[in-house]
C-alpha cells in the first residue's frame, strides 16, 4: 500500500499532513511527484476533487530549500481570486512547520499593500495574471529567479480570455523554468499553448473529464419550468438533515438572483449567493460562511463555481443544465471529493433535453430519473426568459407623417446655389478683389 511515508518526504511534510489527517495519496499524487520532483515540465489532466492543488505542492515544498532571497522562486497562476485566496491558505496549511513565506495577489484589492509585501520578501506567489503582470510591470515583483511556474484549471483560464496575458508574462519570465500544468479538460487552445512554451513535457492522465466519479451519485428531475424547479428545490431543502451543505448552480447571473430571492424567502439567512456582479469582499465572506457551516444553502455560477475548493459538500444540486457537457463534470466535482461519498441532481426542462443527451453522452452513462414529487406544485407560470417573444412590426404604429412638398416647390428649392455665409459675401462686396499686374497692364493698352 502507497503511502505519503513512501515517499521519503521530510519530517516537517510529514507532520503537517498527519495534522492535515491525510491518510494514503491520491492517484494523481502519486503519479505527479516523481515526475515533478525530476524537474521536468508536466501536464496533468485530472478530474476536479481528485487533490490537484497537493498534486503539484508537495514536490514543490519537499525541495524547496530555506533561503533568505527576496524574489520569489516559485509562480503559481490561477483563474479567479477566490482560487488565489484557498490555494494560499492550503500552501500555510501543508508548510505549516516549514519557514515559508507565501503571497496571493488578486486584483480588486489594494495593489501599495502587494508591493509592500513583495518588497519584505517571498518565497512563493500565487496569483491571477492580470495583477501579477502589473507587479512585473512596474517592476515590484522581479521574476529573475523564478524557475517553477504552475498554471492551475488552465481550461478556465483560457475561456476567461486570458490567453494574451498569460503570452505576455511568458515572455517576461525566465526561458530556464520548470513548467506545470494542471487542467480537467484538454482543449485545443490547451493544446496550442503547450506546443508553444512546454519542452517535451511528461504527461499524467487520471479520470479524464467525461469519466463519472465512482464515488457520486447522480439523479435527475424532469421538471416543467423555472418557478415549479424553485418549489422543488425548495422541497427538497426542507430535509435539513439530509440536505446540510448543499451547492446550488445556476448557469446565468440574473437566474441565480431570482433564485435566491425565492430560496430566501423560505430560508432566511441559510442561504447565500457568488457570482461576478458581487463585490470581492461579499463573495469571500460568503464562502467562507458556507465552508464553516453558518450557511447551508449556496446558489453560485459556473465561473465562480470553478474558483470553490470546499469541504464536506452532501449535494450539489445543477439548478439548470449547462450548454456544455464540461462544466456539467465540473460542477459535480465539487462533491464527492477525494474518497467521500457525494450526490448530485440534474433539474431538467423539455427544452433542456439535447443538453442532459450530450452530457450523458460525453459520460456514456445515462443519468437515473427520479419521479417528481407529489406535494409540489407545478405551476405555468413563465418566467420573462422562457416565455416566447414576438416581434413587433411596424404596422399600425401612430408614426409622424411625413410632410409632402409639392413638385414645383422642390424644382425651385434644387435650383438654390451655396454662396456660402452672408458675413463672407457682405466682406467680399466691400473690398472687392484686389487688382493683379496683369490686370492693370490690359487696361493700359485699352487706353
Amino acid at each position: 500500500m502507497n503511502t505519503f511515508a513512501s515517499l521519503s518526504l521530510n519530517k516537517a511534510m510529514l507532520r503537517a499532513i498527519e495534522d492535515l489527517g491525510f491518510d494514503t495519496p491520491t492517484p494523481i499524487q502519486l503519479e505527479a511527484f516523481p515526475v515533478i520532483s525530476s524537474g521536468s515540465d508536466v501536464i496533468g489532466i485530472s478530474q476536479t476533487g481528485t487533490g490537484k492543488t497537493f498534486a503539484y505542492m508537495l514536490p514543490l515544498l519537499q525541495q524547496l530549500k530555506f533561503s533568505k532571497e527576496k524574489h520569489p522562486r516559485i509562480l503559481i497562476l490561477v483563474p479567479t481570486r477566490e482560487l488565489v485566496v484557498q490555494v494560499v491558505e492550503q500552501i500555510q496549511s501543508y508548510a505549516a512547520y516549514m519557514t515559508l513565506r507565501v503571497l496571493g495577489v488578486y486584483g480588486e484589492s489594494n495593489i501599495k499593500l502587494q508591493r509592500a509585501a513583495l518588497a519584505e520578501g517571498q518565497d512563493v506567489i500565487v496569483a491571477t495574471p492580470g495583477r501579477l503582470y502589473d507587479l512585473i510591470i512596474d517592476r515590484s515583483l522581479q521574476p529573475k529567479n523564478l524557475n517553477k511556474l504552475v498554471i492551475d484549471e488552465v481550461d478556465v483560464m483560457l475561456d476567461l480570455g486570458f490567453r494574451t496575458q498569460l503570452t505576455n508574462l511568458f515572455e517576461l519570465l525566465p526561458t530556464k523554468r520548470q513548467n506545470i500544468m494542471f487542467s480537467a479538460t484538454m482543449t485545443d487552445e490547451v493544446d496550442e499553448l503547450i506546443v508553444d512554451y512546454f519542452t517535451t513535457p511528461e504527461r499524467i492522465t487520471i479520470a479524464v473529464s467525461g469519466t463519472p466519479l465512482e464515488n457520486i451519485k447522480q439523479t435527475a428531475y424532469p421538471v416543467k419550468n423555472f418557478l415549479t424547479k424553485a418549489r422543488l428545490l425548495n422541497e427538497l431543502l426542507s430535509d435539513h438533515k439530509t440536505y446540510h451543505k448543499v451547492l446550488v448552480f445556476v448557469s446565468q447571473k440574473k437566474q441565480a438572483d431570482r433564485l435566491f430571492d425565492l430560496v430566501e424567502e423560505a430560508y432566511g439567512s441559510s442561504v447565500g449567493i457568488v457570482h461576478s456582479n458581487k463585490t470581492q469582499n461579499y463573495r469571500l465572506r460568503t464562502v467562507q460562511d458556507f465552508e464553516e457551516g453558518r450557511i447551508r444553502i449556496l446558489i453560485a455560477t459556473d465561473v465562480i463555481a470553478r474558483g470553490l475548493d470546499l469541504d464536506k459538500i452532501s449535494h450539489v444540486i445543477n439548478y439548470d443544465v449547462p450548454n456544455y457537457p464540461e462544466n456539467y463534470m465540473h460542477r459535480i466535482g465539487r462533491t464527492g471529493r477525494a474518497t467521500e461519498q457525494g450526490q448530485v441532481t440534474l433539474f431538467f426542462t423539455e427544452k433542456e433535453v439535447p443538453q442532459k443527451e450530450a452530457i450523458e453522452a460525453l459520460m456514456n452513462y445515462e443519468i437515473p430519473l427520479l419521479d417528481f414529487p407529489e406535494e409540489v406544485e407545478v405551476t405555468d407560470q413563465l418566467i420573462p426568459e422562457e416565455r416566447t417573444r414576438v416581434r413587433e412590426n411596424n404596422y399600425n404604429r401612430n408614426t409622424k407623417p411625413k410632410e409632402i412638398i409639392p413638385d414645383a416647390e422642390k424644382l425651385e428649392k434644387n435650383k438654390k446655389v451655396n454662396q456660402g455665409g452672408s458675413y463672407k459675401r457682405k466682406i467680399a462686396a466691400k473690398h472687392k478683389k484686389p487688382i493683379t499686374r496683369g490686370d492693370k497692364i490690359q487696361k493700359r493698352k485699352r487706353r
